[in-house]
């Protein structure tokens, strides 16, 4: 497996250089954003960790620019910054995790583990009676028509189709999807599912996302 450290702070790059190596996988390290961000469109690498504040250019701009081409590929942000609007805008960017430095090498080390193991262990193709999810290409088609989803409406769709059958609450929606863990108006998750059915141009016969009021939604096949 091949990372790419993109971090300007020799000490922490040298360290987590080391510490990955050891642990078997391939590490490349940019210390400037924009030739972070040369890298990672190279398509070579497996994961990416990304500092926020860097020369040349900021973390959250690489990961903007990142997810332009490619929508698979995990991106965690090694971050000083914390605050909730900071957490937010980094996850909307196309972050898959963040970590709060200081941080120990051992929970980074475990929250790669999982990154790249979801990333292996799916499939690349779900289905959702007419709807069809291509995870490889990130397109989604219905009836054999692509439909152009926005990142997170992409990941909504996916979520709810990988636990289709089950009842997904708003709160597990919240965390998974969006990855917030703490106070958060789940409304946001109404208007994404109403974008969501309107981009897929479900008729009533194929209500494939049904709400379960006052508790959530759960994707199913009529």
């Amino acid at each position: 497996m091949k990372i790419l450290i993109v971090e300007d702070e020799a000490g922490i790059s040298k360290f987590l250089k080391q510490g990955l190596e050891e642990e078997h996988y391939e590490v490349t390290v940019a210390s400037d954003g924009k030739i972070g961000l040369s890298l990672a469109l190279q398509n070579t690498h497996d994961l990416l960790l990304l500092d926020w504040m860097m020369p040349g250019m900021k973390g959250i701009d690489i990961c903007i620019e990142f997810r332009k081409r490619n929508k698979t590929t995990p991106v965690i942000f090694l971050t000083a910054k914390d605050t909730i609007p900071e957490t937010i805008a980094g996850l909307k960017a196309g972050a898959n995790d963040y970590i709060k430095k200081p941080f120990s090498f051992e929970e980074l080390l475990e929250r790669i583990k999982v990154q790249l193991r979801s990333f292996d262990d799916a499939p690349t193709e779900l289905s959702l009676g007419s709807i069809t999810i291509n995870r490889q290409t990130h397109q989604i088609f219905n009836q054999g028509t692509e439909v152009s989803l926005t990142q997170k409406e992409f990941t909504l769709l996916e979520y709810l189709v990988t636990n289709k059958g089950k009842v997904c609450t708003r709160n597990q929606i919240i965390e998974d999807v969006w990855n917030i863990h703490f106070d958060y108006d789940t409304g946001v998750i109404d208007v994404f599912i109403n974008s969501l059915r309107k981009k897929l141009n479900l008729k009533k016969e194929e209500d494939y996302i049904k709400t379960i009021r006052g508790v959530g939604y759960i994707a199913n096949e009529i």
